[in-house]
């Protein structure tokens, strides 16, 4: 039962004042989420400690604790339009530069602080034992996948992106997917179903599942063997990534260092190659006076 069907439920039994904060919650759940409870009581009319006994009649610790609750749910919820009334609402036009960088700063910490170090290690792991490598990433989330197949395609053999936006298309690079292979699925809310289908057929085909995604209560979450918990939250009509990324750079990092000795040399082949057709621009190091 989510939070706005215990309200839903608990509502015959809530006083006058209670019932005013639980229709608005239930009509306005996007902008509650936001809002602290001395101004949800003052949209309602009733005082501060009518909204915190509210959250605790609910069995919320508190307050914060409620709009925890409201915040996981609206995850999924949310339209774009929706996205970009709460922004406007959160973010003044004069400091929208600090608030995004200050909230992805926050979405960092909160990851390092709450992922499973272990289910990293086991994710890891499976990765060095896989015989293919299948990396699913759609919609925004899909620029995570690239990056993630660009550098683990340098470091093994056989990583396939799955990049088609058709549906068959999806299965039949999925075709051959086996025990002895893992797929790492990659989604955030709103959680793409061409990924969560992906997974399913995988799991039916007894490969093994890496999940990256927001949380336990992800669907990607139930059908993985291993799964990293990302923060990611929505800034107007725009997903946050940084911490997602940050998640993917250190699974790459952990698995280089495993393969420490592979590493070096296929990196030194490259640069071999990438010399020899100059790939990169070579900087003299002297900067021109004119």
């Amino acid at each position: 039962m989510d939070i706005l069907q215990k309200i839903e439920a608990s509502m015959p039994g809530f006083s006058k004042g209670q019932k005013a904060i639980g229709n608005y919650i239930l009509e306005h759940y996007d902008k509650a989420a936001y809002m602290t409870a001395l101004k949800l009581g003052s949209t309602v009319h009733v005082s501060e400690s009518t909204v915190v006994r509210f959250a605790i009649e609910l069995g919320f610790d508190g307050y914060p604790d409620l709009q925890r609750s409201l915040r996981e749910l609206i995850r999924a919820r949310l339209t774009s339009l929706q996205r970009i009334d709460i922004t406007n609402d959160r973010i003044s036009d004069d400091e929208i530069l600090e608030k995004v960088i200050e909230l992805d700063i926050e979405k960092m910490r909160n990851t390092l602080a709450t992922i499973d170090k272990n289910a990293f290690n086991a994710a890891v792991d499976a990765v060095l034992k896989a015989k293919r490598i299948y990396i699913m990433g759609m919609r925004s989330s899909s620029s995570l996948a690239v990056f993630m197949n660009f550098y683990l395609s340098l470091i093994f053999d056989d990583v396939r992106l799955i990049s088609s936006t058709s549906r068959s298309e999806m299965f039949e690079q999925l075709f051959r997917i086996g025990p002895e292979d893992i797929v790492i699925g990659i989604s955030f809310p709103r959680y793409s179903k061409r990924i969560i289908q992906g997974m399913e057929f995988a799991k039916e085909q007894k490969a093994h599942a890496i999940a990256i995604t927001d949380s336990m209560d992800s669907p990607l979450a139930e059908l993985a063997d291993h799964t990293l918990i990302a923060r990611s939250e929505m800034e107007s009509f725009v997903d946050s990534l940084v911490a997602p990324l940050s998640v993917i750079n250190a699974l790459i990092v952990a698995i280089g260092k495993k393969k420490q000795i592979e590493v070096r040399d296929i990196f030194n082949r490259l640069e071999e190659v990438w010399d020899k057709f100059e790939v990169y621009n070579k900087f003299s190091g002297q900067v021109d006076p004119k």
